[in-house]
């Protein structure tokens, strides 16, 4: 078995450097997965024992030294974001807090599709706050406001939630790198001080608002975001389209955008340095339009914003760049690999957020399909007609956007319980009307804009995105044009994602192994059951699964952000219905008593004071009672009791019934992640009043 192990790695030796950057990814996975310290100390001395033991192998051998380097590189990969959370470490709000401060504005970013502004702001002279906090303002109560201004404000503040149901978004984790130790809403007016706004609004604000002034609505939106990543202008009937249509990547400036803008900028210095017979003729014009293209490149991730993804894309541009310039092929799994790898070390907490996975699970699935013979035979040139290459070119941008999108499905559907299934013929249309009609038309607007002859060009934009947005609508709302599943277990998620990049890695036929992985994580999550009931952390918003299917509401009157998290997390497409307006249910302005997989379940929904003797009856004949107030002593269930008190160890719920009944909680009691155990600050300091804040 040891020298067939050889043999076969011997044969894909050239493959062997891919799984670096997994091997890294894994002990960053690792290290989120498990709960706390010990464990992750356990960790290490196992990989340290496994690196030794490929050491005992031999390093002569590939068997071994592929076993060394890998184990090494997951406990650095492991240490790597230890070492990351630990430096990022900054106080959180201990709790809800309503209070004046004056600060110092970091960002700002305008939502004129919801008629808000949100802020970063840096508390002054405040130790009793966070260093950074996320402040939303409403109305016109934003406008002018430019980052470096100080301001004074009164603000609603809460610590960053954490996911409210088992499975959903998880924002105090992302806030623990970001160093955001609060978020809240702005009460009243924002005090500013005499030489506010002389500064001026920042290129990338001015540049949106120049492009909203051209094009309104969500076409401007769009529009925005291709240029400056401004996504604030997209009505949400919009971007829900698009994502439920597969083309919400278009919104995100990442690759598509990034190849775009550095091969236009490479086109056109070619051929204007070509003019220049001493340039062409030293062989001059292919590395001065790389340097042209990068400094694009560069110049258009920074106007943006320089956001994670952009970065991302960025960097796998310029080393597709030197990669050219070098005469290696550009294109190729070890290109990939080595941007992973950069990102990895630069940022490793985003390995765990949709964005990285789904970008780099598109390239990789791209690149492996196209370097595969049956592909590059099928997409070879040859002498036949113009129809029959167009129509091969459709083909295999047909079968690219397939392959994406079977890459992407188990991605989607664990971080957002949903995927399209009409995004790889959506994006036949939309990729290249983006590429080849919106961007150019825009940027030639922007530029043709400095002499006042844009308009042409913005009308051109604005008919394409109508275009784009109606796409997106139309395939949004055909039958079957989104699959939903409930909460993907973690483990189920892991083995689909090695078995996918066992195939899309390795070149042999030991490659197909990986389907054994891949369809039992999948087969994990389909036959995963759809929970009976789901709880928030704050026990106001039940969720119950209705007899007809669908799911109905205890409190009907929850908003959109309450309805699509219980949606997301139940695994459903359909309305939320009323609990009160089904039959088998009894409610009175206290409670509602219903029987739900042969179980008496006892909720409250009044705010009236009940005395622990009235209740004691009802809670005693129920199986689960939920309140999302303090329960009395006297009230116990037979099986399950939730009330705020249990809650708050537990966060939301997500419960089975029947045979076996269960309930997942989204915290666990052990868990050792310094954003669950993070310095605290009480923020009830209101000494400085609100009129002196901002000098």
């Amino acid at each position: 078995m040891f020298h067939a192990l050889e043999a076969q790695l011997e044969a894909e030796r050239e493959r062997l450097g891919l799984w670096l950057p997994v091997a890294s990814g894994a002990g960053i996975a690792a290290w989120f997965i498990l709960p706390a310290t010990m464990h992750w100390a356990g960790l290490l001395f196992l990989l340290g024992g496994g690196l030794f033991c490929g050491l005992l192998i031999g390093w002569h051998s590939r068997t071994g030294r592929m076993a060394a380097i890998g184990f090494g590189a997951m406990a650095l990969g492991l240490l790597l974001i230890w070492a990351r959370a630990l430096w990022v470490a900054a106080p959180i709000l201990a709790g809800p807090a309503t209070t004046a401060f004056s600060a110092e504005v970091e960002a700002v970013e305008p939502l004129p599709a919801k008629d808000q502004t949100r802020l970063i702001v840096r508390p002054q002279a405040r130790e009793d706050l966070p260093p950074r906090i996320r402040v939303t303002l409403a109305g016109e109560a934003g406008t002018g406001i430019a980052p470096g201004e100080r301001i004074g404000l009164r603000a609603r503040l809460m610590p960053p939630p954490t996911a409210s149901l088992p499975g959903s978004y998880d924002f105090a984790q992302r806030a623990w790198f970001d160093r955001i130790g609060a978020v809240g809403t702005v009460l009243g007016d924002v005090s500013r001080s005499a030489n506010a706004g002389r500064g001026g609004q920042p290129v990338r604000a001015r540049l949106s608002a120049h492009i909203h002034d051209r094009i309104a609505g969500s076409p401007g939106g769009i529009a925005a975001a291709f240029v400056t990543g401004d996504r604030g202008a997209i009505s949400s009937e919009d971007e829900e389209a698009m994502r439920r249509s597969g083309l919400a990547h278009l919104l995100s400036i990442s690759g598509l955008h990034v190849t775009a803008v550095i091969g236009f900028a490479m086109f056109l210095a070619m051929r204007l340095l070509a003019l220049s017979r001493r340039i062409a003729l030293g062989g001059y014009v292919l590395p001065i339009a790389a340097a042209a293209g990068a400094l694009a490149g560069a110049g258009y991730t920074w106007l943006a914003g320089a956001e994670v993804p952009t970065l991302r894309s960025l960097i796998a541009a310029l080393l597709v760049l030197v990669a050219f310039l070098m005469g290696r092929e550009a294109l190729t799994l070890r290109l990939v690999a080595a941007g992973a790898l950069i990102v990895l070390v630069w940022r490793p907490e985003s390995l765990v957020g949709p964005s990285f996975q789904l970008s780099f699970a598109a390239v990789t699935a791209i690149v492996a399909l196209h370097e595969s013979r049956t592909m590059q035979r099928f997409m070879a040139r040859r002498e036949e007609p113009i129809v029959f290459r167009w129509g091969r070119g459709l083909a295999g941008l047909l079968i690219t956007g397939i392959a994406v999108e079977v890459a992407l499905a188990p991605i989607a559907l664990f971080h957002f319980h949903k995927a399209g299934l009409y995004g790889a013929l959506a994006n036949v249309v939309a990729i290249p009307l983006t590429t080849f009609v919106i961007m150019p038309a825009e940027a030639l607007a922007l530029a043709f804009d400095s002499v006042g002859l844009g308009a042409p060009f913005w009308w051109v934009t604005e008919q394409a995105l109508t275009l784009l947005i109606q796409l997106a609508h139309r395939v949004a709302e055909a039958p079957g044009a989104v699959a939903t599943l409930p909460r993907f277990p973690p483990w189920g998620f892991a083995m689909a994602a090695f078995g996918g990049l066992w195939i899309l890695i390795w070149s042999t036929r030991w490659r197909w192994w990986g389907a054994v992985p891949l369809l039992a994580g999948m087969l994990a999550l389909l036959m995963q059951p759809r929970p009976d009931l789901l709880v928030t952390s704050d026990g106001r918003n039940i969720a119950v699964a209705a007899p007809g299917g669908g799911y109905a509401l205890l409190r009907d009157r929850a908003g959109d952000f309450v309805r699509d998290t219980m949606n997301e997390a139940a695994g459903s497409d359909a309305p939320l219905g009323a609990l009160a307006d089904l039959d088998h249910v009894e409610c009175n302005p206290d409670f509602c008593r219903w029987v739900q997989e042969g179980r008496i379940i006892l909720a409250s929904r009044g705010r009236d004071r009940i005395e622990g003797e009235e209740m004691a009856a009802a809670c005693r004949a129920a199986d689960v009672v939920i309140s999302d107030r303090w329960l009395p002593r006297e009230c116990a269930a037979r099986w399950l009791t939730i009330d705020r008190d249990s809650l708050a160890e537990s966060g939301g719920l997500a419960i089975y019934l029947g045979k076996k009944p269960k309930a997942v909680a989204t915290l666990d009691a052990g868990d050792g992640h310094p954003w669950r155990h993070a310095p605290l600050v009480s923020g009830n300091d209101e000494a400085v009043p609100k009129a002196d804040l901002a000098r």
